[in-house]
């Protein structure tokens, strides 16, 4: 155990600030075109060279090498002040609903479209090695008859690459540029359970090249779509086998029905528990080592706080393995027995007391299907040994969504419905739902408690509106909650995570009248400040501090004011 650490996220450079200024988040589901669908876009596949194509600064030209299909992609390449912008116009119906979509490969790599007479769309990824998709949809407005679609780079980034772009929907009258419809997709392999409660099955598959969307089948009859590789299918019986299959779809219709796989749910499970967490609820970080703040025991922690992350597990030799070493010199001499007679009192008070997995040091890595169940068998060992309700990500240097998804899954199934499952990614895992943390979060968004974003340790983000905030102002917490909010998550699975202090973080401390003017913004649109969001969420979580220990340095005037304020939400 690390005697000084303290959990302070990685601080981003100007060229991150910057890369997150531009991005323009996309959040709605793409779901599968209707058979009567067309490409619109033409030269979709840059076939015939850059024709019907307008790049910026004469950065584009087609090459041979590499091609996502076809003989030939776009390279566009930017160069100083010019993001080498590539776009077209193309022929749309008024208020309609098109799915855009290219394969890019190369430097960062943005995917738009401006002109729709609603709300204009984009979505990005980072660097990529290999062919990626990107995908958003749009709809139009009551007059629009054309838009622009486009991709870009960043400044001083590699070249990027596009091939098969399309803009599927109804025909726009501007011909498909001599694109071929599309084929039915292959049936899916490699489908598997991932993991089961005594209510749902959480299911994947493999991708299917050209597929927009899937069909989950339960005992025959489709249950469910998606536009991903999982699917988790609830409302099933405790104790009972169900039969699942998956098909690919996309404009030209439907796969066959993958092979079959068997699903028992798990037996009725109270989960453990200790009482219902209330509709709003306070998240503290208790330190398990001495750091300068004030050292606490687990009875020490004022009863504001609703949900206890003891911070942190420990790393084993074994892939994905977690431990966790009460650091009891640190601590005052704080046994390993008061330490569960603590914690089991603070459940017998209602509260909820879990491990949290990372820190600002954290080097778990569950990146393989081994590593993921060794992290669901240390952890619930860990919540059978200790007596915790759960566990908290807050893993600081990445993850891997799948493996990750697999693990937590795998652990639900073990600790049944009653555990508790938080996160607390930092600002820029929360930009946009192509990263790997959101992925995460959206995967297990039915085991999910809460995400409590740190906002701080953060420079400037962008809201859900476009433009970039600074951390330390009710803007940066309104307009950065958004995105979740907007993104798939649930209002009651969002928390604003702040330091309790300034000598918490490094930056983006803000007083505890701000985080309730935050929380009053979101959940009742007063205490605004110039970010006001479109509605209202009453059923935002509330709020979560690191830690409790700094809390207490600063006289617990953290949780006094926020404890009270979330707690009197409605």
């Amino acid at each position: 155990m690390d005697p000084v650490r303290r959990r302070r996220g990685r601080r981003l450079g100007t060229f991150s600030g910057a890369v997150t200024a531009a991005l323009a988040l996309a959040f709605t589901a793409v779901g599968p075109a209707s058979a009567a669908d067309v490409n619109n876009a033409k030269n979709a596949g840059f076939e015939s060279g850059l024709s019907n194509w307008t790049c910026s600064a004469n950065s584009g030209a087609t090459v041979a090498s590499p091609v996502h299909a076809g003989s030939a992609a776009l390279k566009a390449t930017p160069a100083g002040q010019d993001t080498a912008r590539c776009s077209q116009s193309v022929a749309v119906k008024p208020n309609s609903t098109y799915t855009l979509s290219a394969w890019v490969q190369g430097g960062y790599s943005y995917l738009g479209v401006t002109g729709t007479g609603t709300t204009d769309v984009s979505t990005w990824t980072p660097d990529s090695a290999s062919w990626k998709q990107l995908k958003t949809t749009f709809s139009t407005g009551s007059s629009t008859t054309s838009v622009t679609v486009y991709t870009h780079g960043w400044y001083g980034q590699a070249a990027y690459y596009v091939d098969d772009l399309s803009v599927f929907g109804p025909d726009g009258g501007g011909g498909d540029g001599g694109n071929p419809d599309p084929t039915a997709p292959a049936t899916p392999a490699g489908l598997s359970v991932s993991g089961t409660t005594p209510n749902s099955a959480s299911l994947t598959w493999n991708t299917v090249s050209g597929a927009t969307g899937y069909h989950v089948y339960r005992d025959g009859t489709k249950v469910t779509a998606v536009t991903g590789t999982s699917a988790t299918v609830t409302g099933l019986a405790a104790s009972t086998s169900y039969s699942f299959q998956v098909t690919a779809v996309n404009a030209a219709g439907e796969s066959a029905k993958s092979a079959a796989v068997t699903a028992r749910t798990t037996a009725p499970d109270d989960g453990g528990g200790s009482g219902t967490l209330p509709k709003h609820a306070v998240t503290g970080y208790w330190q398990n080592f001495n750091n300068g703040a004030t050292v606490q025991k687990i009875s020490d922690v004022p009863s504001a706080y609703d949900i206890i992350a003891v911070s942190f597990a420990d790393a084993t030799t074994t892939p994905g393995a977690v431990t966790f070493n009460l650091d009891s010199a640190g601590l005052g001499g704080y046994t390993v027995d008061q330490f569960k007679a603590d914690v089991r009192a603070k459940r017998a008070a209602g509260k909820k007391v879990i491990i949290s997995v990372g820190g600002e040091k954290g080097t778990v890595s569950v990146n393989s299907a081994a590593s993921a169940t060794n992290f669901a068998n240390s952890v619930y060992s860990l919540m059978q040994e200790y007596g915790f309700d759960g566990v908290d990500i807050d893993l600081e240097n990445g993850l891997n969504p799948t493996y990750m998804t697999q693990a937590l899954r795998a652990l639900s199934a073990k600790a049944g419905p009653g555990m508790i499952l938080t996160m607390a990614p930092q600002t820029i895992d929360m930009q946009s739902t192509q990263g790997g943390y959101f992925q995460t979060a959206l995967n297990v968004k039915d085991i999910l408690t809460v995400v409590n974003m740190q906002y701080y340790n953060s420079g400037t983000m962008l809201g859900c509106d476009g433009k970039v905030y600074a951390q330390g102002t009710v803007d940066f917490l309104t307009a950065l909650a958004c995105i979740q909010l907007e993104g798939g998550l649930a209002p009651s699975q969002v928390g604003l995570g702040l330091p309790a202090s300034t000598r918490a973080a490094g930056g983006g401390y803000v007083a505890p009248s701000v985080v309730n003017a935050a929380l009053d913004c979101l959940t009742k649109a007063t205490n605004c400040g110039s970010f006001k969001p479109s509605k209202t969420y009453p059923d935002l979580r509330g709020a979560m501090t690191w830690s409790t220990n700094w809390d207490a340095t600063a006289g617990n005037a953290w949780s006094s004011a926020v404890g009270a304020h979330v707690h009197a939400l409605p």
